[in-house]
């Protein structure tokens, strides 16, 4: 029997009609146990059904090594939109493509949009991969995660690049094994709770990230597309105590003719609109959000990722784009209402949210939300986005803004710090120092320090990045932040790890150790991050010197941080900081100790209050604020007093 009557000699399955019903309405978050290339028995024989779904086709087939590369006709599945073939001679890691033919004759060679692997580019075939059967050893850890408040929990995120956080001394990047053997005890060592990689999916444009996708359900291929590996990477991150975030991409995707792009000859995955199909800003197509089908094949991605390797959460990019109408630089229609929001990707969001907080109401969904629409971390069943956190990107633009002004000059500009707190309990936030902000000519962290020398350059890094660790929120920081890296990120080779090796990096590298282990050590830092009792201001309004303190407060009454900052390169002495109780307040952080870099080689260690109240304190400390620095301290030792006790008993 020729291999085309071997193929077509198969019968359509029922199952595969209920299957698409599902996926046909919206409803299928799991369309990737059916659809592309799956192992099968098919009349006692073994091999694989490959189905796909391209509704406006006029005819659809499959080439691939089991063929010789010989175009195989599929069978049209009722009026479903999709097609299939059972091939007995294909084997896993064969290669295959699908070849769509449209009304007019034409045919295009494309990739599967459920392949689990693909060649790395700039060839493109679809390449056939089971899921393997892994055994986790994370129960643990999922346990303890869904048991937890996630609110009131640590998150502290190092965002990590796959391939160029370090690199061989050849230059080849490393794999998920290398990952495992060398990331997971830095991260653990350095203190983050998180590792959050930039898309891990098939791009065929290195320089995109990853923020360009072709394969929304396969390993980009250049990180080794076996998924054996990067299961044994999360589950070993998860035994070490270390949560794993991915970035997925479900606004828009890569434009390459041999992909998603005019799938079937027409608008398949796109919008029908042109203007709404194309992405301007960043030359891709938008994915039309309102068709069911694109519904059912973006959640699907969203569960697979989480399901399959055991992900603690999703980081969504570019909600915004998925939010206005208006948002990408080319010309827009308002909707229905005269308004400039899209309500398809509006429902969206929702939807996704829903179905994957209702799967585990643990997992970690994080949009990347640049306006600010209201709402955005509010439940879904309230008339909110239904994200858990969003990235505070006011706070993070008015914060790198400020400090990137001379400090001497910062005063006039003291209300890009201080306005912060009027929002700051908007959200469920997240301060983000990401990949967005070291690159494309914006400097890297130390480079937007004012560059009168090398120290203070330094000085300023350690009060921003204290800062950063006290003020109310969740956390996330590119890596090379955290040594002190000169030079702006790039994707092509490994971090500036010899900067180790000068003045100044070494110590700051142990100046955000520190300040991790304070962050997670520390109830008042992360227990009531979203809630005003977390935070009473006491001086936001310095616009003289410079200066800014406030309380971090946990749940318990003495369960508290005094946190005071100095903008500026003049030590402040007499330094009054307001205190809620009488008693002994001991120095945890000082940014300027000689350890970390700084000038200060001592520390009186404890301070004792003064019946002096202000700023609405009853009580308050006078020290020493040295120059550019964050400070912190404790009680150690509150003395009764008839406010402590009515807060204890409260």
């Amino acid at each position: 029997m020729s291999k085309e009557k071997e193929a077509n000699s198969s019968i359509q399955d029922r199952s595969l009609v209920d299957e698409m019903y599902y996926f046909n309405i919206g409803n299928h978050f799991e369309a990737f146990k059916f659809l592309g290339a799956k192992k099968q028995v098919n009349n006692d024989q073994d091999g694989y059904q490959f189905t796909v779904w391209a509704p406006n086709a006029k005819c659809v087939y499959l080439e691939g090594d089991f063929s010789d590369w010989a175009e195989l006709r599929m069978d049209k599945v009722a009026d479903t939109g999709a097609w299939t073939i059972f091939m007995q001679d294909a084997k896993e890691w064969d290669l295959y493509k699908f070849v769509i033919e449209d009304y007019d004759c034409v045919k295009r060679e494309k990739q599967d949009p459920f392949a689990f692997a693909g060649e790395v580019p700039p060839k493109n075939a679809s390449v056939i991969q089971d899921i393997p059967t892994y055994e986790w050893h994370d129960q643990e850890w999922i346990k303890e995660r869904q048991q937890s408040n996630m609110f009131a929990s640590p998150i502290n995120i190092y965002e990590v690049h796959m391939s160029s956080w370090n690199r061989h001394e050849d230059g080849s990047a490393y794999t998920f094994a290398d990952l495992q053997t060398e990331l997971i005890p830095y991260v653990k060592k350095m203190g983050y709770t998180h590792i959050e990689f930039m898309p891990l999916m098939e791009h065929p444009l290195e320089a995109s990230w990853g923020y360009q996708i072709s394969g929304y359900f396969s390993i980009a291929g250049r990180f080794g597309h076996d998924f054996g590996p990067l299961m044994s990477f999360v589950d070993a991150c998860h035994q070490a105590g270390i949560g794993v975030i991915v970035d997925w991409v479900p606004g828009h995707f890569v434009v390459n003719d041999d992909a998603l792009a005019n799938y079937d000859g027409t608008a398949t995955f796109e919008y029908q609109d042109p203007n709404r199909a194309e992405n301007v800003r960043w030359g891709t197509k938008n994915f039309d959000l309102g068709r069911k089908q694109v519904q059912s094949f973006l959640i699907s991605s969203a569960v697979f990722w989480l399901e399959t390797f055991h992900f603690d959460g999703i980081r969504v990019d570019a909600v915004s784009n998925m939010l206005y109408l208006d948002y990408d630089i080319g010309p827009w229609v308002p909707n229905k209402y005269g308004h400039n929001v899209n309500l398809e990707g509006l429902e969206f969001l929702r939807k996704l949210n829903t179905e994957i907080l209702f799967r585990d109401p643990s997992y970690l969904m994080i949009a990347e939300e640049s306006t600010a629409w209201s709402g955005v971390t509010k439940p879904a069943s309230q008339g909110g986005l239904g994200f858990n956190f969003k990235w505070n990107m006011g706070w993070m633009n008015d914060t790198l803004k400020f400090f990137g002004i001379d400090a001497l000059g910062r005063g006039s500009n003291y209300k890009l710090i201080n306005f912060t707190f009027m929002y700051m309990h908007d959200e469920n936030f997240v301060l983000p120092f990401s990949h967005d902000e070291v690159v494309h000519g914006k400097q890297s962290l130390l480079g937007k320090m004012p560059n009168h020398n090398r120290y203070e350059m330094f000085a300023n890094l350690r009060v921003l990045e204290g800062y950063r660790l006290l003020y109310p929120g969740k956390k996330l920081s590119f890596m090379g932040n955290e040594i002190g890296q000169f030079l702006e990120w790039r994707f092509y080779e490994g971090l500036e790890w010899s900067s180790l090796d000068r003045e100044f990096n070494t110590e700051f590298q142990s100046y955000v150790a520190e300040l991790n282990r304070l962050y997670k050590e520390t109830p008042a830092l992360h227990e009531q991050d979203n809630q005003k009792a977390g935070i009473t201001i006491i001086e936001a309004d310095d616009d003289q010197e410079t200066t800014l303190s406030f309380i971090r407060h946990g749940k318990a009454a003495d369960a508290l941080l005094v946190c005071a900052f100095n903008f500026t390169p003049v030590e402040r002495s007499h330094y009054r900081i307001g205190v809620p109780y009488a008693g002994t307040y001991q120095v945890v952080l000082n940014s300027e100790m000689k350890t970390f870099g700084g000038n200060w080689v001592s520390q009186t260690t404890n301070f004792e209050t003064v019946a002096v109240p202000h700023k609405g304190q009853p009580h308050s400390l006078e020290i020493n604020l040295p120059s550019l620095a964050a400070i912190a301290f404790e009680p150690v030792n509150i003395k009764p007093t008839p406010e402590t006790t009515r807060n204890k008993n409260h």
